[in-house]
């Protein structure tokens, strides 16, 4: 867990009862924030991190169960410590039957309060670790799942044992396709952060304005339909790591706005005048040069500096190709699990040298799918050489089998072009349009009606 003070809300109507109760635990080493409404503690838990909730139980308005709810349906994890008095005793046990952790009668020493918080809070971590545990588990562990035994793959397992620990940001490069994800989610599973959160981000599938709203949150009211505030993505993922794919396509602006995070450790959500602290991990992946692209000025050479601290270097297919039989039977096995009804068991001698001896473009996602799509579509028990896609089987023969028959508009051709484009580079829109010397607009536009500029 990362090393911060553990943040505690205490929530009660007598504002000066919250505040002596928050000024002792923060004698205690903890980060506590006294509030006297329930209504304004509803509006904190929705915006601000809070490791756990001390609140009383009868207030106006919104009360201590209100509070409970609330607080369990947006972190299910989060302990609850319930004040109350006396009398109110049979209500306050119902609120253990609702999920809090403990109640205190008032009055109560402080001791006492941070005894039951220390234990609710131990607690609340050993679950958050186990359930590390088990999406780890559930993974198959993701350093394994990094495949191959050439020197180049040993290598890249090795960078990733060592940086997982090290608490500065990593830059993964490599071409389209060649496992970036998964180096990604290792360095996240092997680091002191596994039980936390892993954000992913592609930075190339949203436009800038909706990025930074993901990114960074914002309040209600900051713009047209933002009824409520929303944390943002950096806040769901504190504690944790906030794994940018595609770092090369962010834009300018919100590239000076992630080097102040990384500088400052502190985000402001859109519409906001107040930065908000973050724990948060960074790890970044492109398939460009970001260096050559910082002599070109469409990217910031400061951030560069700032993300690679520590980078991996993802080799192609083309640079491994010893590992092509281990990933050939590999992803043959996995796609007959995932389709246990389909008919392929096993690869014929001419389809396993068709694979070995193609180029893979699109590199291990490329092969991933062509083994999928054959298994899902193999017509008896022996994948054969007719079984493969034309591309693998033909690298080097133009396909003509799409311009058979009558001449085509020329709208239709550069539709067609373009799926074949896309599909050649592993379903990369960014990638796709910068082969075919055109923008993301109009590739999306060719795609969609084949239509010009």
């Amino acid at each position: 867990m990362p090393d911060r003070k553990p943040r505690v809300l205490v929530v009660d109507d007598n504002l000066e009862m919250a505040r002596t109760l928050a000024e002792s635990l923060c004698d205690r080493d903890y980060a506590a924030v006294a509030l006297g409404s329930g209504a304004a503690a509803a509006d904190y838990l929705k915006s601000e991190k809070v490791d756990a909730l001390v609140t009383d139980l009868r207030m106006p308005s919104v009360d201590g169960l209100d509070l409970l709810a609330l607080s369990r349906s947006l972190a299910p994890e989060r302990p609850v410590l319930i004040m109350t008095a006396f009398s109110a005793v049979d209500t306050a046990v119902e609120s253990i039957r609702q999920g809090a952790y403990h109640y205190l009668t008032k009055p109560f020493k402080a001791e006492e309060l941070v005894l039951f918080l220390r234990r609710a809070l131990d607690e609340s971590q050993i679950r958050r670790e186990a359930a590390a545990l088990k999406r780890t588990l559930r993974e198959r562990f993701a350093m394994e799942r990094i495949l191959g035994s050439s020197p180049a793959m040993r290598n890249v397992r090795e960078i990733v044992a060592r940086v997982a620990s090290v608490p500065v940001p990593v830059l993964i490069l490599g071409e389209t396709g060649t496992g970036k994800s998964l180096v990604a989610q290792a360095i996240h599973a092997e680091s002191q952060r596994a039980s936390h959160p892993l954000v992913i981000v592609n930075c190339a599938a949203l436009p800038e304005n909706l990025l930074e709203s993901e990114l960074f949150g914002y309040v209600k009211g900051a713009f047209t339909g933002a009824a409520t505030d929303r944390p943002g993505l950096f806040r769901e993922a504190d504690g944790g790591t906030l794994f940018l794919d595609e770092i090369g396509e962010m834009a300018p602006g919100l590239q000076a706005k992630l080097l102040h995070v990384i500088e400052h450790g502190t985000i402001r959500p859109v519409g906001s005048t107040k930065e908000k602290e973050i724990d948060v991990r960074i790890i970044a992946a492109t398939h460009r040069n970001l260096h050559e692209a910082a002599k070109n000025e469409t990217f910031r050479a400061d951030l560069l500096y700032r993300l690679d601290v520590l980078s991996i270097s993802m080799p192609s297919l083309r640079e491994r190709r010893e590992d092509l039989a281990e990933l050939i039977a590999h992803f043959f096995k996995q796609s007959r699990e995932k389709y246990a009804n389909a008919l392929p068991e096993k690869l014929s001698r001419e389809a396993i040298d068709c694979l070995l001896a193609y180029a893979w473009p699109g590199n291990v996602r490329e092969l991933g799918h062509v083994l999928e799509k054959v298994v899902l579509l193999g017509r008896s028990n022996v994948v054969t050489l007719e079984d493969l896609p034309d591309n693998v089987r033909h690298p080097d023969r133009p396909s003509v089998s799409e311009f058979q028959g009558d001449i085509m508009p020329i709208r239709d051709l550069q539709r067609r072009y373009a799926a074949w484009a896309l599909t050649q580079l592993g379903g990369h829109k960014g990638k796709a349009a910068e082969k075919l010397g055109i923008d993301a607009k109009t590739l999306w536009k060719w795609l969609s009606d084949g239509g010009t500029d």
